[in-house]
């Protein structure tokens, strides 16, 4: 950590911030446990939920009906995506107000790197408090922040003290808290990893510092080389500006693994949704769909189909779903993640200048 004490890097979370949308515009959901997803008599998937719904067991990715079982009195609402986004601006732009590094990480989190704020506020809690008092004041709502001197501690930091809390892990802090850490909490440490690592010994960060870097490229490969660092307080990864996207996708793990392939179609439609609006959003296109499965045994296949024209919206992304999915064991094999990406990404009116577009019919 020789010259990380010199960064400064906050990772700004907002508190079950969609459920908080939807509790600070309606007033009789506040204090209730409040789930936004789909209808728990149908196939819907929590998309989140409010704290008071979390003490009941439930959490983002379980089936509605599974959260209905867990807390009846819960109240179900629709996601209304275009609110969040307007609330996620304003959060932006109170970030850009203090760094120009700020790297988004979905609508409601982001990393600033601050070593050179745009205040002049000399100590990084301190700025982590100013942006914090901003979004309940600008928003009220509330957010979580953690701060540290890399990014893989300020994320693990924001987590702490949910919500409406702020951690510091100052450099000389870092290695004590990283040996206390449980294994799980490292990034790129999926249930996978997870069980490898458990079943060598390693349950804490205390236990993986033990491990050689040869050992750990042995027993990881590239991964091994990340974990050796990273146990070590080492994470030189930049806070990045987005000025362009490779690639959009998004993935569900389902928290019981299945077969139903009407299921599957059903959440990789609202997959296609929720991707088709970023490309009307972000006014982009794409080439290239690819279908992510994960099969029971921790298998994962990926089936991909490149297009002469270009992907604009959600109805293009299903069209060539079903023909994706028919060719993977899906159906046969019991699935337990299902994702969608899109990439060879433009803007659309690149698209627009060089082709004509074959409307649906029937049209009107």
């Amino acid at each position: 950590m020789e010259e990380q004490h010199l960064r400064k890097i906050l990772h700004i979370d907002m508190d079950a911030f969609f459920a908080s949308v939807e509790q600070r515009d309606n007033p009789e959901l506040r204090q209730r446990p409040v789930i936004v997803g789909g209808d728990p008599r149908g196939r819907g998937v929590v998309a989140a939920c409010s704290y008071e719904a979390r003490e009941f067991g439930v959490h983002s990715a379980m089936s509605c009906a599974k959260a209905y079982t867990l807390c009846p009195q819960a109240i179900f609402v629709r996601p209304r995506k275009d609110r969040y986004r307007e609330f996620s601006a304003r959060i932006m732009a109170i970030f850009a107000a203090y760094s120009d590094l700020v790297e988004p990480l979905s609508l409601d989190e982001a990393f600033l790197d601050i070593t050179i704020g745009k205040k002049n506020i000399p100590s990084a809690t301190w700025t982590a408090q100013a942006i914090c008092r901003d979004i309940h004041e600008q928003t009220g709502l509330t957010a979580s922040a953690g701060v540290s001197c890399n990014k893989f501690l300020a994320k693990v930091a924001s987590d702490i003290n949910k919500p409406n809390g702020i951690t510091v892990i100052t450099p000389e802090q870092a290695l004590p808290f990283i040996r206390t850490l449980p294994i799980r909490r490292f990034f790129g440490v999926g249930r996978v990893t997870e069980k490898k690592m458990h079943a060598m010994g390693i349950k804490t960060g205390a236990d993986l510092e033990k491990l050689s870097l040869s050992e750990l490229r042995q027993a990881f490969g590239k991964a091994g080389i990340f974990f050796y660092h990273i146990v070590r307080g080492r994470d030189d990864r930049p806070v990045c500006r987005r000025r362009g996207r490779k690639s959009i996708g998004t993935e569900t793990t389902l928290r019981y693994d299945i077969t139903d392939l009407s299921a599957m179609h059903t959440l990789l439609s609202a997959q296609a949704d929720q991707l088709g609006d970023i490309l009307i959003q972000k006014e982009l296109a794409a080439r290239t769909l690819t279908l992510k499965i994960r099969y029971r045994d921790f298998t994962t296949v990926t089936r991909s189909v490149t297009l002469p024209g270009h992907v604009l919206d959600s109805v293009d992304i299903m069209d060539r779903v079903p023909r994706l999915l028919a060719a993977t064991e899906a159906g046969k094999q019991q699935v337990r993640l299902l994702g969608l990406s899109l990439s060879n990404i433009c803007p659309v009116q690149e698209v627009c200048k060089n082709t004509m577009r074959q409307l649906r019919l029937p049209f009107h």
